[in-house]
């Protein structure tokens, strides 16, 4: 599998070169801030056979430096730099390797699932308290909409 497709390459060079930008302007830039146009994650990368997981939001100029977060299944991600290349040589037992989540979205930011990982102790518990969050966000309706007849 390639681990990162045109698109997803694109979307984490353009967020590495908004992040360069704002610093060239003096600008700090903080990827957890909790700003609306906050970085979100481009990338899911995970361990088919375990708990490693990587979130992305941006590929520096090298094509492999990548800035997110990262859990190796120890109980504490950490925000940070890894290396493409390194996940790509991770060879798992069975002749698997590292893969992306192919349907991976997320609306929410890399402050958020930093701090919803941490509080979790992994990214795959955050991803789970995240999407209840916003699953019970979707169903808080009012109750008394619909008027049946006359009964």
């Amino acid at each position: 599998m390639n681990l990162l497709t045109p698109d997803i390459r694109l979307a984490l060079r353009a967020n590495a070169c908004r992040s360069a930008a704002s610093r060239a302007q003096g600008e700090t830039f903080d990827p957890r801030c909790e700003a609306r146009d906050s970085l979100r994650p481009a990338v899911k990368f995970f361990n088919p056979l375990g708990a490693a997981t990587w979130l992305a939001t941006e590929l520096y100029e090298d094509g492999d430096t990548l800035f997110g977060l990262a859990d190796l299944g120890f109980g504490c991600p950490e925000m940070g730099v890894f290396s493409l290349m390194e996940i790509e040589s991770v060879r798992l037992p069975y002749g698997m390797r590292i893969e992306r989540d192919e349907g991976f979205y997320s609306p929410h930011s890399l402050s958020r699932w930093a701090a919803t990982a941490r509080r979790a102790g992994s990214i795959i518990h955050a991803e789970q308290l995240l999407r209840h969050a916003a699953a019970d966000a979707a169903f808080d309706l009012p109750t008394d909409t619909f008027q049946g007849a006359a009964g």
